[in-house]
Order: C-alpha cells, then sequence, then structure tokens
C-alpha cells in the first residue's frame, strides 16, 4: 500500500510538473505599486488604478497588483525611484524632480513657460524617454509611463500678480528651476513634497505653494489660502512624472505578461495619464471659486518671462556639463509640441 501511495505520489508530482512547464497551470504574479498620494487623489484613483485594473484585466488574472498609496512601504517621496531600483517596490509612481539633477533630460519639459497642453507635452516627453533617456539616464530601471501635470501655477496667503508680489515670501517650489525662478523674484524657495504641503500652509512655514489646480482638492489649499494666480498662455511650469518598474522583476515575467505591461503602457499610456491630470484643473478650480476666493489671471506675461531668461542659459549650461545638448532638446520639445504631439490624444 506505502509503495503504491509513493508511486502515485511520484507520477501526481511529475504531472504537475509537466502542467506547469506547458503553462497549463495560470502564473500568479503579484507586483507591489508603491505611490506618495492617498489613495483617493486623482491620480492613483483615475490614473493608477484604472492602469492597474487593465494590466489586471488583460492577464486574465495572473497579474494581482497590490497598491500602496501614501508611502505605506516606508520611505520618503524622494527614494521612490531608488525603490524601484533596488526592488523595495515592484512599481512605483513618482515627481521625478524629487531627485533634482539626476535626470537633466526631463527638465526640458520642466522649464517655465515651455508647456501649454500636458497630453502634447507628456506624447513629447514619451518620445523624447525612448530617444535620449531609455538606454542613459533610465537605464537602471523599466519606464512604464511618462507624463506632466497641467499648467503650474501659485496659490498664495496674499496675491501675486507680479513678479514683485513674491518678494520675502516662502513658496514651495515645484521643482528646482522652479526654485531658480522664486530666487529671482526675491522669494525664498522651500522644498517639500507634496503631501507637506497643507501642514506647511497651516503653521506658516510656507506662506505659498506651486502646484497644478488638479491637486489642490486632496490637500486641502483652496480652504488653506485664498488667492490663486493663474497664467494665460504656456504655463508657468510643469512637472514631469514616470511610472517605472524595477527591471528584474519586468525580465523576470513571462514573455506573454510582458507584452501584457507594454501593451498599457508607453505613448498612449502617458497621453491619457497627463491628459487626466490637466482635465480634473477645471473642476479643482470650481472648488476655489465656490469658496469666494481671490483667483488671478495674468494675462500679460512679458515681465514674468523676462525673468526666467537667464533660467534657460544656466539650465543650457549646467546639463552641458552631464552630456546633455540642452538646446537641442529644447528645440526638439518645441517642435513636437507644436507638430507631432499636437492635439495629441489616447488611443
Amino acid at each position: 500500500m506505502t509503495n503504491r501511495k509513493s508511486v502515485l505520489g511520484l507520477f501526481g508530482g511529475a504531472a504537475v510538473a509537466a502542467l506547469v512547464a506547458t503553462g497549463a497551470f495560470a502564473q500568479e504574479v503579484t507586483l507591489k505599486l508603491h505611490q506618495f498620494l492617498p489613495a483617493q487623489a486623482n491620480v492613483p484613483k483615475l490614473v493608477l488604478d484604472v492602469w492597474a485594473d487593465k494590466v489586471e484585466s488583460a492577464s486574465d488574472g495572473r497579474i494581482k497588483i497590490d497598491r500602496f498609496p501614501s508611502m505605506q512601504l516606508g520611505g520618503t517621496p524622494p527614494e521612490l525611484l531608488d525603490q524601484a531600483i533596488d526592488g523595495v517596490a515592484d512599481i512605483i509612481w513618482t515627481v521625478v524632480g524629487y531627485t533634482p539633477g539626476r535626470f537633466p533630460s526631463t527638465e526640458v519639459f520642466e522649464l517655465p513657460f515651455m508647456m501649454e497642453d500636458a497630453r502634447a507635452a507628456s506624447c513629447a516627453y514619451w518620445k523624447m524617454f525612448q530617444e535620449h533617456m531609455e538606454d542613459g539616464e533610465f537605464s537602471s530601471v523599466k519606464i512604464l509611463g511618462t507624463w506632466v501635470h497641467g499648467p503650474g501655477m501659485f496659490h498664495t496667503a496674499d496675491p501675486v500678480e507680479s513678479p514683485a508680489d513674491l518678494t520675502g515670501m516662502k513658496i514651495r517650489g515645484g521643482s528646482r528651476l522652479v526654485n531658480q525662478l522664486l530666487e529671482l523674484a526675491g522669494a525664498t524657495p522651500v522644498g517639500m513634497p507634496v503631501p507637506a504641503v497643507p501642514e506647511g500652509l497651516s503653521k506658516g512655514v510656507i506662506d505659498g505653494t506651486t502646484i497644478p489646480w488638479e491637486v489642490t482638492p486632496a490637500l486641502k489649499v483652496p480652504e488653506l489660502v485664498e488667492n490663486h494666480t493663474e497664467f494665460e498662455g504656456p504655463a508657468l511650469y510643469t512637472l514631469t512624472f514616470v511610472l517605472a518598474m524595477n527591471k528584474e522583476k519586468y525580465q523576470s515575467l513571462p514573455a506573454d505578461l510582458q507584452k501584457v505591461m507594454d501593451d498599457n503602457s508607453g505613448l498612449n499610456f502617458s497621453i491619457f495619464a497627463g491628459g487626466v491630470m490637466q482635465d480634473k484643473d477645471a473642476p479643482a478650480r470650481e472648488i476655489a471659486d465656490e469658496l469666494g476666493n481671490n483667483i488671478i489671471v495674468v494675462s500679460d506675461t512679458s515681465e514674468w518671462k523676462a525673468l526666467v531668461e537667464p533660467i534657460y542659459e544656466s539650465w543650457i549650461a549646467d546639463v552641458s556639463g552631464k552630456g546633455v545638448d540642452g538646446q537641442a532638446l529644447i528645440e526638439q520639445a518645441r517642435s513636437l509640441m507644436g507638430g507631432e504631439c499636437k492635439g495629441a490624444k489616447e488611443m
């Protein structure tokens, strides 16, 4: 009897091994997605969850994506990219500028008054990522999406209409290039990740912040300051984002699951993500308007553009020292946003 059970057990084990080898058993892959915003904020809810759900569905349940908002896996937002590289998380979403100067080519889209439409810029960003950054600055990680948010602007305790109004203010800057703009205007730039903005405003650590409309409801900004300054035409600034995956984890997936990841990532996803963020600007603006806040619209931006001219010159010189042709990137980005990527829409 014992021998019979042993023989059956051996045959059973061989059968299971054969089934696994032929793919008859569904392979389960669980991926940890880590990011810095609360789960109910627009990007987690309307971009990352939509993307993750599509990946899970397209894989017929073979891929499961566990979502960890608000830095639940530990660490700080500036550490997210290294968490993806080191495998602390399998996938992360982050602001590239949280690691200033480390990925210099992305900053071309963050230059003042460079971007006007988030979809066009996100399209150009992906195309330029593939050409200039994939095998260079981002070679240690698998990038799944590249996008920017809608127009960046000021949200302040006191009104800001001209650069002179920023003098003496402590402003949370969205990027190192925005920080340079603040310094040129006589303000004091304060570096802090977006989740720290509400506390910074409520405690008076900062007098204002630079963020797009889209994220203001999640941070309660319209309840903490009464003045908002937006710009007609090209945006004061934007920020670049990446959805990045641990390279080894991606390479460990079977070819068909790699294809699922690829099919749901890339150019169309990047345009979609940037578009969602931009589309959520309008309803967020309405909240501030309904509260009776002061919304300042700067239609003549000539004084602001004159102020930021040195930023272009210093950026080109800075990235040149890192082997990057900044002027060529500026020209290519403008050409793509005004041509091939103009009016870009997700499929």
